[in-house]
């Protein structure tokens, strides 16, 4: 999902920059799954794959990391927490997900984050929010109702959805962590530093749980199935580390330097149309009419809970604003 950043928007010729950039983030951002899912049907473990993209993200992104050392005293929290749960809580629950489930099943459930942290607002912190926000929260739901076909008696694999939506709540522990972080008047930091040393965090943690000795490496050496086509798996795999991951957040955080928060908001919302339109073209993943409605209805309602304001006369909540918050909204999924 979407990286924001709090900064006004400039004029002219730099929204259309911006607005370029951030359908080339949605893009890179939408082919992470298309390209893993022929990995892990080769043999590679989920979790494999995920340290292959975090780890060769981390050594690309090093460089950033060196440039912005002096992060690491500033918030030490905001880097471990984006690093546990937004780099490596969210992708290996999604990946695992996609083991089991269809792409764009996959992130339209993982867009039941924002709605998610809504309900964290009204009923762990029992602070009232917008009738705006309540009405994203019921289409949020009532669209994931449509896309895993309730009436069919959840026709998808139960532990691939229940992955799915671990990715949506390691989005939501990361939120709620950013929201009790840094001190009032507190600089905010580079977002481009807080992915860099996240990937970093990330890399680590996962190397621990992954044990990527143990990998399959002879599935990189040769080629995958994609939907009947043979595709170097070691292509694949520069794909999700390069373009999907690297490419992704740095034209995400570019993007939103030039645009509104609220723009930036719903191209990143064409991230999970991508990824679906791509797992239907490439991977022969084809959803029902219902499921796409479904989608859209999803998508509107994450857009709506993620963009509504606070109540008349209330504290802020907390998905409405927030450099560290609004980061965690790209980057964190896909």
């Amino acid at each position: 999902m979407a990286v924001h950043t709090s900064v006004s928007p400039h004029h002219g010729r730099g929204n259309g920059a911006g607005l370029g950039l951030a359908l080339a983030s949605a893009l890179a951002f939408g082919g992470s799954g298309v390209a893993a899912k022929p990995l892990i049907e080769a043999g590679l473990d989920p979790l494999h794959v995920v340290w292959l993209r975090v780890a060769g993200a981390a050594l690309v992104m090093l460089p950033v990391a060196v440039r912005h050392r002096a992060l690491p005293r500033r918030r030490p929290a905001l880097l471990a927490g984006f690093g546990l749960l937004a780099v490596a809580g969210v992708q290996a629950c999604y990946f695992a997900a996609l083991s089991r489930i269809p792409v764009g099943v996959a992130l339209l459930v993982e867009y039941l984050a924002p709605a998610l942290v809504l309900g964290w607002v009204r009923f762990v912190q029992r602070r009232p929010v917008s009738r705006a926000a309540v009405l994203g929260v019921v289409l949020a739901a009532a669209g994931l109702a449509c896309v895993v076909e309730v009436w069919s008696g959840l026709g998808f694999d139960a532990l691939g959805l229940l992955l799915a939506l671990g990715a949506a709540c390691c989005q939501v522990g990361y939120f709620v962590l950013s929201d009790q972080g840094g001190d009032a008047g507190d600089a905010a930091p580079d977002p481009l530093g807080v992915i860099a040393y996240g990937l970093l965090v990330g890399a680590a943690v996962l190397t621990a749980l992954a044990r990527p000795w143990n990998a399959h490496w002879s599935v990189l050496a040769g080629s995958v199935r994609m939907d009947g086509t043979a595709v170097p798996a070691v292509a694949l795999l520069a794909w999700i580390v390069l373009v999907a991951t690297v490419v992704a957040y740095v034209t995400g955080v570019l993007s939103v330097r030039r645009l509104s928060p609220q723009v930036a908001t719903v191209v990143a919302c064409l991230e999970a149309v991508i990824a679906t339109v791509l797992a239907w073209v490439l991977l022969g993943e084809h959803l029902s009419a219902p499921q796409v409605a479904g989608g859209a209805v999803v998508l509107v309602g994450a857009f709506i809970a993620q963009s509504a304001a606070p109540a008349a006369g209330s504290p802020e909540p907390v998905a409405s604003g927030g450099p560290e918050r609004e980061l965690s909204a790209r980057g964190t999924a896909a």
